[in-house]
């Protein structure tokens, strides 16, 4: 066969020469099989037409993997959705400091099904004495250098903390966390919210609800701070 160029053009014989030579090409280009018209003898389908209705199939079998998960990602954020608000309403509630403190350290572990909570706070707060879960920064989140570079970015912060960070967070039970989210509550301080799961918070996770939940956090705490 000549040599093809701009100014002979392509005769239909040359396509149909070049795909007996390359009978491979459509299971390359699948994209072109589905637009091909293909003739039926006898009531039967030519095989490129069963390999176009084999595509299709294959292509629903897909869609309908990625609806299912969708619908699922949907249900999920619909529950975080009802969590959150459930949250806010509860810290709502709250009739003084250590009230809205206790609810927040109960909700992080009851209704959000974490392990560790520490809510560390700028200033002194004699009121909160002795609740579990709350420690000072008496110079304030600026006074805190293991916080420095959290501070800066301002996003939450999930994954393995840094030792410095976990032991500022949750004291003595530090050593049990294996993953956490780190979420700063405007000025008032930080909250940490930890896990035995390695696997529970980890960078790639989404923050939007974790933002929500420090804004809501700290609007509660802005009340009495």
């Amino acid at each position: 066969m000549a040599e093809l160029n701009l100014k002979t053009g392509l005769e239909a014989m040359d396509v149909a020469a070049w795909l007996r030579r390359h009978p491979a090409f459509l299971k390359d280009f699948p994209d072109i099989a589905e637009t091909l018209v293909i003739p039926r003898e006898q009531g039967h389908a030519a095989s490129l037409a069963g390999y176009q209705l084999e595509l299709l199939r294959e292509r629903q079998h897909e869609l309908e993997a990625r609806l299912a998960a969708l619908i699922g990602t949907a249900a999920e954020n619909e529950q975080r959705v009802v969590q959150v608000h459930s949250y806010t309403l509860t810290l709502l509630r709250a009739s003084d400091l250590p009230g809205c403190v206790r609810a927040i350290v109960a909700a992080m572990r009851e209704d959000f099904h974490t392990d560790q909570v520490g809510l560390l706070l700028a200033g002194t707060h004699p009121a909160l004495d002795g609740l579990p879960s709350v420690r000072y920064l008496p110079a304030g989140l600026e006074g805190e250098p293991a916080f420095a570079d959290f501070l800066a970015r301002g996003e939450p912060l999930c994954g393995r903390l840094a030792p410095q960070k976990l032991a500022a967070l949750f004291g003595a039970e530090a050593p049990a966390v294996q993953s956490a989210a780190l979420l700063k509550l405007g000025a008032t301080g930080l909250l940490g919210i930890g896990s035995t799961d390695a696997n529970r918070f980890h960078p790639g996770i989404g923050t939007l609800f974790l933002k929500l939940i420090a804004e809501a956090t700290a609007a509660a705490l802005g009340r009495y701070l």
